[in-house]
């Protein structure tokens, strides 16, 4: 019988070896993440389908959910609407990354020591996207869209969440999502390391940007093999989605 294990890692296999390949151009030259200040639709616009990353400094200290967003209000969130944790299971995505974690459920079970991330207890990281249209709805009451997108770009229905403390956080993977996508730090800091892709290794560079509290990193992961590192402190926090 061929394990749950195996299969996901032939279908990560598929899709590396199915996927279209990487124009060099998008990265030729690019040493670093581009930092803008006080970005704005004008400054954003020669980067929004660039495909190259791009770090809008303090583009969401204003938003509410840098002051509210916590473990427990996710906890309370999803024990409250009902049907909200099914939903994930059922329609979205839960990643587990390196935890024993099965279900988001299971992670807002885990000890108020470990939640808060004790001295003493194992550091995790996770992360989902939300399907429920009653908790988007709640989540968007505490953040907006990046007011400095495309005027004509839609975003997706979904919101993606990934949460915990210092240590690694993602491995180095493409999403396969179509769409470039962006990142809002909300609490704590996170250090992105960026690879190009094999067939754009002779021509282009690897690099890392560290987010921080309030900063917004805007990324084609579908184009650039990256992996996370949540830096010692604050707990990490970062909500995100696509754009077209």
């Amino acid at each position: 019988m061929i394990s749950s294990r195996c299969v996901l890692d032939n279908n990560f296999f598929l899709m590396e070896i199915s996927r279209p390949e990487t124009n060099c151009d998008m990265c030729r030259g690019v040493k670093s993440v581009e930092t803008l200040h006080n970005v704005s639709r004008d400054s954003f616009a020669a980067y929004a389908y660039s495909g190259r990353p791009v770090l809008a400094k303090g583009a969401a200290l204003r938003w509410n959910a840098t002051r509210t967003f916590s473990f427990q209000f996710f906890k309370n969130l999803y024990e409250e609407i009902d049907g909200a944790l099914d939903s994930v299971e059922d329609e979205c995505q839960f990643f587990p990354f390196r935890t024993s974690f099965v279900t988001l459920e299971s992670v807002f079970r885990m000890s108020d020591q470990k939640a808060a991330g004790k001295s003493g207890e194992e550091p995790w990281y996770i992360g989902w996207s939300n399907c429920n249209p009653q908790v988007a709805q709640i989540l968007r009451d505490h953040y907006e869209r990046p007011h400095f997108l495309p005027a004509e770009s839609e975003s997706s229905a979904i919101d993606w969440i990934f949460m915990g403390w210092s240590g690694q956080g993602a491995s180095f993977h493409l999403d396969y999502v179509q769409r470039p996508s962006w990142q809002a730090q909300l609490s704590g800091r996170k250090t992105w390391k960026l690879l190009p892709t094999p067939e754009c290794e002779h021509v282009c560079e690897s690099f890392q940007v560290t987010v921080e509290k309030g900063d917004i990193v805007l990324i084609d992961t579908n184009r650039w093999y990256h992996d996370t590192f949540v830096e010692p402190g604050e707990i990490s926090i970062s909500i995100g989605s696509e754009y077209d």
